[in-house]
């Protein structure tokens, strides 16, 4: 069977019809997070609630059906913390933490009724103004979503509904109407550069495929997202997984390639059975495998996954890796493009760049350049976590700020309790442990590939955590070093060895050992490191230590020099007090200290000897009194 766009058409046009034909659709968002907070037993519940009040559930639009309740599930509609997430169309009534007990209320009074049940909506913090729709949150208002536009909006297993929203229609154009060459001049001319982190010109990459001599090239989706807190590819291989394909069909053409792998991480089950049945729901309709809309080119597409080692990330690795060999660099040149998988030409793009390409053919270069900057165009994705109001999956323009992100998206800072502050912010590690660290300083600095490199940081995958005042910057360096040596493969000796030793460097400051010359030593490790490293893992490893130690070394010093930690999150440069207003003497923290660092008589005020205490807690732990502090 192969599809024309005619058939598409045809596909759309049914799919359409059918869905005008019930009262309303239920969207349950199951995404990876709502998943966990318990959205499948809502769209259980939904199922079983519309039956049980007399309306015809259906879980799956077909011709026959009657009318009825159409109840389905999303992919992540990214904001996480408010979930479970519901949506009832056509109204457009936006529920918040949505629970199964919740269910039968919605379905009497919004489904059958037509009000609205306003406990489940979202209210906005500042203004306490109730939001009815998705539309009307800030959280959703300051975004820019344009690759996350159908997640959270359409079935991701369901790919009659894909084809509904224009789906596989680019990858029809490019296999009957363009030339390969057309296809990457393109890609070129739209500035789409790589979102996995290094930003390189992806229509260059293309062409230099394309420009290989050769009877077998692949084409490979990089969903190896590694970095510790992001999820922008997951939410889009579990929310949207045929607009990789698509792209996938587009960049094989491209370069003349006529297979392909999508690099999943084991980690990501959902993405994974999502992607499989996606794959062989092409497959089955013609999208996938041989005379691809009658224009000849043949493109097989396998989904592999990974184990879980950071460097697979990197692109000779994630080679190695589904060649069967352990997962480690290789140098380059020869690139991939020339010589990649089994010594044959290959392109590697991450997910959120593959997924960006049917858009960008939909909207012509001129278009997608009216997003973003000059040099960086379109938008990213970005996985929002740490003190801040609002965290989940969003989507920016390119040059956008962190003051827009974070006072307007993200609703503002938190303190470690969760309680709004006004002015708490202190930093964002930018692009996980491969970014860097920005300040106050950096706020209104426009996100971009370019300006983030001319201050020592990186977009890169698209991670942001948020900081506030309370955070240690020396832990928050040792976090990310902790992270990148752990996941070294070995094969470098000054990343193997020097991450390990940077790491124990770090561990004397923050626990009492270092000294000022500590401080010089890390620096030109980390810049060894820096220089002499193989692939980007090694190269970028030093990121946030150096750039925690350029912005905050005020923090370093004082936990080299005074031996303490200014947040006192640094637990064994904390020097423990017994106030003796508050000391009643009850002596059970004498009794319990393991080294016998309190004395005194019961009845009266304690004492804590300094040169004996080890700093285990365990004194402020059984204190009744909370007469211990910590200074």
């Amino acid at each position: 069977m192969n599809l024309t766009l005619t058939g598409l058409k045809k596909i759309s046009s049914d799919f359409l019809g059918w869905s005008t034909s019930v009262s309303h659709r239920v969207l349950v968002c199951a995404g990876t997070g709502c998943l966990v907070n318990g959205s499948l037993k809502v769209y259980n519940e939904f199922v079983k609630a519309i039956g049980d009040s007399g309306l015809n559930a259906l879980v799956e639009l077909k011709k026959e059906e009657d009318e009825g309740v159409f109840v389905s599930k999303t992919g992540c509609q990214g904001f996480c913390q408010i979930g479970p997430l519901v949506t009832i169309l056509p109204e457009g009534i936006f529920y918040t933490k949505v629970k199964p007990e919740d269910v039968p209320e919605i379905v009497e009074t919004t489904i059958r009724k037509g009000a609205v049940v306003e406990r489940l909506l979202y209210v906005e913090p500042d203004t306490q103004k109730i939001c009815h729709k998705k539309e009307e949150i800030p959280f959703y208002q300051k975004q820019r979503r344009f690759v996350l536009n159908n997640c959270g909006a359409i079935d991701p297993e369901d790919i009659r509904e894909y084809i509904a929203k224009g789906g596989y229609g680019q990858a029809v154009r490019a296999c009957t109407e363009m030339t390969s060459e057309d296809i990457c001049e393109l890609i070129f001319a739209s500035g789409l550069r790589g979102r996995g982190g290094g930003g390189f010109p992806s229509g260059r990459k293309w062409d230099a495929a394309r420009r290989e001599t050769n009877d077998k090239k692949y084409v490979i989706c990089n969903g190896d997202e590694g970095d510790p807190g992001a999820f922008m590819d997951m939410g889009i291989m579990e929310g949207n997984p045929h607009s990789v394909i698509e792209g996938m069909i587009i960049a094989a053409r491209g370069i003349d390639a006529d297979e392909g792998y999508i690099y999943v991480r084991a980690e990501y089950p959902l993405a994974v059975k999502r992607l499989r049945k996606a794959i062989e729901d092409a497959y089955r309709m013609g999208l996938l495998g041989k005379d691809l809309f009658g224009s000849g080119h043949t493109f097989n597409l396998t989904v592999m996954e990974g184990a879980g080692a950071f460097v697979c990330g990197e692109e000779t690795a994630l080679i190695a890796s589904i060649e069967g060999k352990r997962g480690m660099p290789s140098p380059k040149p020869p690139y991939p493009s020339q010589s990649g998988l089994w010594g044959k030409p290959t392109i590697i793009n991450n997910v959120e760049t593959l997924s960006q390409v049917p858009l960008v053919l939909a909207i012509g270069p001129d278009g997608y350049r009216k997003m973003g900057t000059k040099d960086s165009p379109g938008t990213k994705t970005f996985a929002l976590t740490g003190h801040v109001a609002n965290s989940g999956l969003i989507e920016m323009p390119f040059g956008s700020t962190l003051r827009e992100i974070i006072y307007g998206v993200a609703g503002g800072m938190t303190s470690d309790t969760g309680k709004a502050v006004s002015d708490g912010f202190k930093a964002v590690q930018i692009g996980g442990p491969s970014g860097g660290c920005l300040t106050r300083d950096h706020l209104d600095l426009p996100i971009d590939f370019d300006s983030l490199k001319g201050v020592g940081a990186m977009v890169g995958s698209g991670g942001l955590v948020v900081m506030n005042k309370n955070t240690c910057m020396v832990s928050v360096a040792r976090f990310f070093m902790q992270f990148t040596q752990h996941e070294s493969c070995g094969k470098c000796v000054l990343c193997r060895e020097g991450t390990k030793q940077m790491l124990a460097l770090l561990d004397d400051i923050i626990e009492g050992r270092a000294t000022m010359e500590t401080l010089d030593l890390l620096e030109d490790l980390a810049a060894a490191v820096q220089k002499g490293s193989l692939c980007g893992l090694g190269k970028t490893a030093p990121n946030p230590v150096l750039s925690t130690m350029k912005h905050f070394r005020d923090e370093y010093v004082s936990h080299v020099r005074d031996k303490r930690c200014p947040t006192g999150k640094c637990k064994a440069l904390v020097r423990l007090t017994i106030d003796e207003d508050l000391c009643k003497g009850c002596t059970l923290c004498a009794a319990k200290c393991p080294v016998g660092a309190i004395s005194g008589e019961k009845g009266k005020p304690h004492r804590i000897d300094q040169s004996i205490c080890r700093k285990c807690y365990i004194c402020v732990e059984v204190c009744k009194f909370n007469a211990i502090k910590g200074d």
